[in-house]
């Protein structure tokens, strides 16, 4: 065993957001136990989520790897990824150097967890199960504030008074309504409730005699849960709250004075390096992160650091794939699929009264330009200044004296998506077919092939006029997943691809690969051009798998919320009933939208 360690607690508060916490904004939630944490510690003002969203965010905690590289990207999991021989969740390294290690209790991973790596995971984990004098790492997980706290009834607004509300500031892009007042009231008194629950563990590590012995991280699981959060790969979605307790006795460790704000940025992929990096253990090579403190942190490196990367990619049933780049105060947001509007009908988001208000005044026409943007078609890329735009509104990208930082910031992501490699570029049900078991493995022996695929999605950042002659070879390739991306890019144009028309019908007709086709009937429907109504069912019974039927129904879906007037002569009894027999299948609740009559969620 090496020589003692300190001990090491994590508080982790699920969909909480430092966009509602006083300790970063006025006017925010008031948290008594964690203030009083950071004045005996470091208040981190850049920390980050890779993912908006619970099973891919923990998943990056735990292993120290981004998930477009792993193939944990997908919330949640169809089914579970296989991780590399030499990538372990990180507690397995503190365990063998002799931690005991506990969590209490949510795990939520996307991938097979190896063994050796908590000497207890339930509801009864607990610190004080370890030997006497042993070194611990525990952590203690508090779901008050989730998402589905905020499903509440109209009564609840309506029996709170409107007093209550009137000094709550709503963000720009949201409604100034009351249901936007109550849920921005109801989600800060639940971090505040929340915090309450955090400082039982505290006073009972104070009791215990542990608080100068023990080194405590509080962050959020990812951003916050209210609309245009949870899911969306914007600061409201990626920015989580970080607070270090430093102990006296550890404060060698760290290169701050305590009572300090650090504007180092710090992903979720460097957490784990980090702690076994405070426990003096060497974080493994095989991990994207860095650690940022402790014994293996490279202060001249760390002090710079400014850069962090995220990705949104299939949420419950909704398809989306968005990457992003913070440089800075610079954020830079690539949208490959930009005619994929945020506001998509999701089942879970879609129980939130301030989702199905927000969708019903947009269809009526009540929303400002700011409000609309989350219905509205998206730019393949843009680029904000969060200095000036913390809320993500005003796109920059077109701006002439920011395509310098544009252009830089577009090929610093393109170069990170190449070196991963990332795998998304494959749609998901093929990646189950082909990478499951060794998805890093896939990965790097389809490393060039990749490069293509992104090259085609890239088409979309130029003029029709430029990607034409590009798009046409694309959409002529043996390779699917080519002409799939091709198609893809033809929908971003629009009616200005019309040219490929004739290309397009031809897939549609003789492709022999499904999804190809549906992306082809994709760009149809989208431009309101002729097509044989019997060729969705058509295809859609040919599904091989309820995931890829269910990213085939994501794209109706799509045409249902752009026009009301869309119908469709479907019912469930195309597909196998094991793909709809749950309530919470994926191809269930897509179909349950699809097949109501009304384009009305509420």
């Amino acid at each position: 065993m090496q020589e003692r360690g300190p001990n090491i607690v994590w508080l982790i508060t699920e969909d909480s957001s430092p966009q509602h916490m006083q300790l970063y904004n006025e006017g925010g939630a008031s948290m008594p136990n964690i203030e009083k944490l950071a004045k005996e510690g470091i208040v981190y003002n850049n920390a980050f989520s890779n993912a908006p969203v619970c099973s891919v965010a923990r998943s990056t905690l735990i292993t120290g790897c981004y998930a477009p590289r792993i193939f944990t990207q997908f919330h949640r999991r169809i089914e579970l990824s296989t991780l590399p021989e030499d990538v372990k969740p990180f507690p397995y390294y503190l365990k063998q150097a002799g931690y005991y290690t506990s969590n209490n209790h949510k795990q939520d991973y996307n991938f097979i967890m190896p063994e050796g790596v908590w000497d207890e995971s339930s509801r009864e984990a607990n610190y004080k199960n370890r030997k006497n004098g042993q070194p611990f790492f525990h952590v203690q997980s508090h779901n008050l504030s989730h998402e589905g706290s905020l499903h509440f009834d109209q009564k609840a607004i309506d029996k709170t008074p409107n007093e209550d509300l009137e000094n709550i500031k709503i963000f720009p892009y949201h409604p100034q309504t009351k249901t936007f007042r109550y849920s921005y009231h109801h989600f800060r008194n639940l971090h505040t409730l929340t915090d309450k629950l955090m400082g039982e563990l505290l006073t009972d590590l104070e009791q215990e005699g542990l608080m100068e012995e023990t080194i405590i991280f509080y962050f959020a699981d990812h951003g916050g849960a209210l609309p245009r959060s949870k899911g969306y790969a914007y600061e409201s979605g990626l920015q989580v709250p970080l607070v270090i307790y430093i102990p006296e006795k550890w404060k060698h460790l760290f290169n701050h004075n305590k009572g300090s704000r650090s504007d180092t940025f710090v992903e979720f992929v460097d957490f784990g390096p980090t702690v076994l990096s405070i426990a003096g253990i060497v974080p493994p090579s095989s991990v994207d992160g860095t650690a940022v403190l402790g014994k293996y942190a490279d202060p001249s490196k760390i002090q710079n650091k400014n850069t962090a990367f995220g990705h949104a990619d299939r949420f419950d049933e909704k398809y989306d794939l968005v990457r992003t780049l913070r440089v800075g105060n610079y954020k830079y947001m690539r949208n490959y699929q930009p005619f994929n509007v945020d506001g998509l009908y999701n089942f879970y988001r879609y129980k939130m009264l301030g989702y199905k208000e927000w969708r019903a005044l947009y269809l009526s026409g009540e929303l400002n330009e700011k409000q609309r943007q989350f219905f509205e078609f998206r730019s393949a890329e843009a680029l904000y200044d969060l200095d000036q735009d913390p809320h993500e509104l005003n796109d920059l990208s077109s701006s002439v004296e920011h395509q310098e930082i544009l252009t830089h910031l577009r090929d610093q992501l393109r170069e990170k998506l190449v070196s991963l490699p990332d795998l998304s570029f494959y749609p998901e049900p093929f990646l189950l077919e082909n990478a499951l078991r060794k998805p890093v493995d896939f990965g790097l022996s389809h490393r060039y092939q990749i490069q293509e695929l992104i090259a085609i999605a890239d088409l979309n950042l130029y003029s029709f006029a430029e990607a034409e002659q590009q798009l046409r070879q694309a959409l002529s390739d043996k390779n699917p997943w080519k002409r799939y991306w091709g198609l893809i890019a033809c929908s971003s144009f629009g009616s200005d691809a019309k040219s490929l028309l004739p290309k397009i019908l031809e897939i549609l007709n003789k492709d022999q690969e499904n999804l190809v086709r549906f992306r082809a009937l994709e760009y149809l429907m989208m431009n309101k051009q002729p097509y044989q109504t019997k060729i969705i069912k058509e295809i859609l019974k040919s599904a091989k798998s309820m995931t890829e039927a269910n990213l085939m129904l994501n794209s109706l879906a799509l045409i249902k919320s752009l026009n009301s007037s869309f119908k469709l002569d479907l019912s469930k009894d195309i597909f196998p009933s094991e793909w709809y027999e749950k309530e919470n299948d994926l191809v269930n609740r897509r179909m349950d939208y699809l097949i109501s009559k009304s384009n009305d969620v509420r």
